[in-house]
C-alpha cells in the first residue's frame, strides 16, 4: 500500500463513539475471524475487520455444495459454520485481540435472550470494539432471519442487547424486506449505535441437466458486483431516514465503487466477495479513496461523505 498524503484525514466515525482510521473495513462472512489473513498483508492497514457471525452454539453449516457461481456474483448457504461462543472466546479472541485495526463481532442469536446473553459476554474482553447484530442471514434455518424483516422484532432485540452490553451495537439490515427503511428506523429507536447494509439477497441457482439446485441447501445468498445497484439505492434510502451513523457494503470491489456509497452519505464500507477474487483488494480501495480526496482537494473525509449533488436538470 502506497504513503498517502499526511495532511489528509481519512479517519471517520462507524457509531458516534467509535472512530476508524479509514472507511474501509472487511465484511462478516469474507474473512474469517478477523486474524487468518494476517499473513497476507498488514491488517493494521485496514479500517476494520468484521468476524465472521458467531451463534451461541456451534454450526455444522448446511449441507454441500454451499457456493455457486453466478454471472458478476456469487450464491453462497454456508450456514453459519462457526465454534460457538465458548470456542470463538477461547479460540479465536486472543489472535483477534493482537491486530492494529478496529475490530467487529458478528453474532446472531435465535431469541432476544439469546442474542443479549451472547452482547454480554463480551462486555469485559480485551480486543473487540463493537458488535454487529446479524439480524439479516438468508442462510438460518432457525427463525434468524425474522429479526432483520419485522419492524418490532428487529426494534425490540437491538433494544434488549443495549440493555446489556457495553460496547457499540450496529446492526445489520437485510434486503430481502418490503420497506427496509422502516427496519432501519426501528433499530435506531431501539438504541443501535450504527447500521451495516445490505447483507445478501436471496437467491438460487439450478442444474439444468440434472435438474436440481445446485445448492444444497437449495436457496442461499447473492453478493457481489451485480448486487451493488440495489445495495447503493438501499444504502441512500436508510441514509436519508436515520441520524446513526451508515457502513454500506454490496458488490464492493474498486475505490470507484466504494466512493460512490460514500458520496450517498455512508460514513464507511465493507468490501466481502471481492476478497475471494483478489486478498489485496480493500488496501487498493483504499488507496484510491485517498487519491480520490487529494485530487479533489479534500483534506478530510468528512468533505467526500454525504456530497452527492442533485440530478442535472434537462
Amino acid at each position: 500500500m502506497s504513503e498517502t498524503n499526511h495532511t489528509l484525514d481519512l479517519s471517520t466515525k462507524i457509531t458516534n463513539d467509535l472512530t476508524i482510521q479509514n472507511p474501509v473495513m472487511m465484511a462478516s462472512g469474507t474473512f474469517g475471524h478477523g486474524a487468518e489473513y494476517a499473513s497476507l498483508f498488514d491488517l493494521g492497514q485496514l479500517g476494520g475487520v468484521v468476524t465472521k457471525t458467531i451463534t451461541f452454539h456451534s454450526r455444522a453449516g448446511n449441507a454441500p455444495p454451499r457456493t455457486a457461481e453466478t454471472p458478476s456474483g456469487m450464491l453462497n448457504s454456508i450456514g453459519l459454520t462457526n465454534p460457538g461462543i465458548d470456542g470463538f472466546i477461547s479460540e479465536k479472541v486472543p489472535p483477534l485481540a493482537a491486530l492494529n485495526t478496529c475490530r467487529v463481532v458478528s453474532i446472531a442469536g435465535t431469541s432476544d435472550e439469546e442474542f443479549a446473553e451472547m452482547a454480554r459476554r463480551f462486555n469485559d474482553l480485551e480486543g473487540v470494539d463493537a458488535l454487529e447484530l446479524n439480524i439479516s442471514s438468508p442462510n438460518m434455518k432457525d427463525g434468524g432471519m425474522l429479526f432483520g424483516c419485522v419492524e418490532k422484532s428487529a426494534h425490540d432485540v437491538t433494544k434488549a442487547v443495549k440493555a446489556v452490553s457495553k460496547l457499540p451495537i450496529i446492526v445489520k439490515l437485510t434486503p430481502n424486506v418490503t420497506d427496509i427503511t422502516a427496519i432501519a428506523k426501528a433499530v435506531e429507536d431501539g438504541g443501535a449505535d450504527g447500521i451495516a447494509l445490505i447483507n445478501t439477497l436471496l437467491g438460487m441457482a439450478v442444474d439444468v441437466n440434472t435438474r436440481r439446485p445446485i445448492l444444497g441447501n437449495i436457496t442461499g445468498g447473492l453478493s457481489g458486483p451485480a448486487i451493488k445497484p440495489v445495495a447503493l439505492a438501499l444504502t441512500w434510502k436508510v441514509v436519508d431516514t436515520v441520524s446513526i451513523p451508515v457502513i454500506g457494503m454490496g458488490g464492493i470491489t474498486t475505490a470507484r465503487d466504494a466512493l460512490e456509497f460514500l458520496i450517498i452519505g455512508a460514513s464507511a464500507v465493507q468490501v466481502g466477495t471481492a476478497t475471494f477474487v483478489h486478498p489485496g483488494a480493500a488496501l487498493e480501495v483504499i488507496d484510491g479513496i485517498a487519491d480520490y480526496c487529494k485530487t479533489n482537494g479534500m483534506a478530510n473525509l468528512s468533505e467526500l461523505i454525504g456530497s452527492l449533488q442533485s440530478p442535472q436538470s434537462h
